[in-house]
């Protein structure tokens, strides 16, 4: 078994509780774990025996740009769909962070993480 990791992929999104946060948008940064068995993919060299990062990437992509009030949601969304076109992923960890979010001070992020 191996850790596969796609760090800080950052997106401009549009979730949050209020309304002119799903209007205006902010920046994300998402960092997703999967484990994945890839002994096959280590002899053979070869894309097809492992998980390609690419369309990893596009799901987590695709996922981030259905807004949403809770980040809760946006990683719960983004790991069913991991687990479900990713059959070779046994076990997936999300972390969503929103960036400079609308709290009323000066802070750099607030997060949300998720195993499934």
């Amino acid at each position: 078994m191996a850790i596969i990791s796609i760090e800080k992929m950052e997106f401009y999104s549009y979730h949050g509780c209020f309304e002119e946060e799903r209007k205006i948008g902010t920046w994300f940064n998402v960092d997703l774990s999967m484990e994945v068995d890839t002994s096959k993919a280590e002899e053979t060299d070869n894309l097809d025996d492992t998980v390609n990062y690419q369309e990893v990437y596009a799901v987590v992509k695709r996922e981030m740009m259905i807004s949403s009030k809770l980040l809760e949601n946006v990683a719960k969304r983004i790991l069913n769909a991991i687990k479900k076109e990713f059959p070779a992923v046994s076990y997936a960890w999300v972390k969503i962070k929103k960036m400079n979010p609308p709290l009323g001070g000066k802070m750099e992020s607030v997060s949300v993480e998720m195993d499934l």
